[in-house]
């Protein structure tokens, strides 16, 4: 890799962390209260970083993301921090946090930043150049749908019992409740991934194809 190439990558790369740490210490900006779940923007810029750096780029700003998620849970206590933080135990619990809410917080986000470079790819492979911009939506649209169904599928499978007391559910009714934050929250999520990448990634890859 040549030298201008690498010096721009790593500007780049401290750009996306900017905005990451900047979405996250905005008040409605990063994490928007909806319900027990927040939804959240900070997977924006790690789609777009998977796609335009790599995979290995993405899952960094993946993993700085998980720890900006668990960072915030243990110091904003909601309902359901113990889910993102070891350090938090359920509300009303007399013990303390449980380590699972590390798998939580830190791989449905590092996936983000892999799994859209990949779909990017194989789309380009699959329909040609031609569909580019169908190609980065359709990364931005997975990168992030993968995120709210890995981490609620986790809550579900990880701390059931816990969810199920918060939310007020028994039986089959807690993963109703998981369903319909998936689709209520994790659609949306979605598709404004899926819009983003699309927009913002032909800028960057014409402005990458200039500098490097």
């Amino acid at each position: 890799m040549k030298q201008k190439e690498k010096t721009f990558r790593m500007v780049l790369t401290a750009f996306f962390l900017g905005i990451l740490v900047l979405f996250a210490s905005v008040p409605f900006l990063g994490f928007i209260p909806l319900g027990p779940i927040n939804a959240t923007t900070l997977h924006i810029p790690v789609i777009i970083a998977s796609i335009i750096l790599g995979p290995k780029i993405g899952a960094f700003m993946g993993g700085c993301f998980g720890l900006i998620s668990m960072i915030r849970s243990t110091i904003i206590i909601t309902p359901l921090s113990f889910v993102f933080s070891p350090f938090v135990a359920p509300l009303g619990s007399t013990g303390s946090g449980s380590w699972k809410a590390l798998l939580i917080a830190f791989i449905p986000r590092i996936l983000i930043g892999i799994i859209p470079y990949y779909v990017y790819i194989g789309c380009q492979q699959l329909f040609t150049k031609k569909k580019k911009t169908f190609s980065l939506f359709l990364a931005g649209l997975l990168g992030s749908i993968t995120n709210t169904i890995l981490v609620m599928n986790m809550i579900y499978f990880l701390f059931q019992k816990d969810y199920a007391e918060i939310m007020g559910k028994a039986g089959n009714a807690v993963y109703g409740a998981i369903l319909t934050v998936i689709f209520t929250q994790g659609v949306p999520e979605a598709l404004v991934g899926g819009i983003a990448a699309s927009a913002v990634c032909t800028i960057l890859f014409k402005l990458v194809k200039q500098r490097i």
